[in-house]
């Protein structure tokens, strides 16, 4: 009996990246166009992209920036319309634009909790709500949560971050059994992960058994092999160099 193995090969689909204007949000739209996909751009400030339409479309990909808050309902239906309309249609939804700092728990205010509510697990919720149509008409589709460790690991000094992404955790669990078996649902739990320019982390680089912080082409990786994969839904893929296992 003769196999075929999936290559991150996804010629013809269309992905929607939020907080595709830097960090991960970057690295993994570059990497859905260099595996064939046209990608739109879910941005908070349409003027700061840093050319990366360009350098997608340098790639042999369509690019099409969008004004996107995804703490705005309003914005996040209306970008999903242009996808629509542009594309014609929506395959992958990455789910990654959010936000991340530290408040001792007896400091966080009220809009400090519902703020970090709203961008890291709201906005996942909100977004899949306005993608799954387009994709049930399509016959499928795949949406990939970016959460994090800190929804699996208890930081004292971040409670409202590890609540907002546990629930990006269990929100990802319900939705691959709401919204099976035409749409997979995965999340991606990062480590730290660090970009050229900052200073390495030499805490977590001694901790872990890899002792290495990732990068952003680490958790475009796992987001590639959730796009492609066929008999994956519900699940969390901790990149994070074996910090779990410590």
């Amino acid at each position: 009996m003769t196999s075929t193995f999936p290559r991150f090969d996804l010629p013809g689909q269309v992905a929607l990246v939020t907080g595709a204007a830097r960090g991960l949000g970057r690295a993994i739209s570059l990497a859905l166009a260099h595996a064939g996909a046209d990608v739109a751009l879910g941005l908070k400030d349409l003027n700061r992209h840093a050319g990366l339409p360009h350098e997608i479309e340098a790639l042999g990909r369509r690019a099409l920036p969008l004004q996107m808050d995804v703490s705005n309902q309003s914005q996040i239906f209306q970008a999903v319309q242009e996808v629509a309309s542009h594309f014609g249609r929506l395959d992958i939804l990455v789910n990654n634009a959010g936000a991340f700092f530290p408040v001792p728990f007896e400091q966080i205010t009220d809009e400090q909790w519902d703020g970090i509510l709203a961008s890291n697990l709201k906005s996942q919720f909100l977004c899949a709500q306005a993608a799954v149509p387009m994709m049930k008409r399509q016959g499928g589709g795949r949406i990939i949560n970016i959460s994090s460790l800190g929804g699996l690991l208890a930081w004292p000094g971040y409670t409202h971050y590890c609540v907002s992404k546990a629930g990006s955790i269990m929100l990802t669990r319900c939705l691959a059994r709401s919204l099976a078996p035409e749409i997979l649902v995965n999340s991606v739990a990062p480590g730290t992960i660090q970009f050229p320019g900052e200073a390495p982390d030499e805490d977590y680089i001694r901790r872990v058994p890899l002792h290495k912080t990732g990068t952003g082409d680490d958790i475009a990786d796992a987001v590639l092999f959730l796009a492609i994969a066929e008999f994956i839904t519900g699940q969390v893929i901790a990149v994070d160099g074996g910090r779990l296992l410590v």
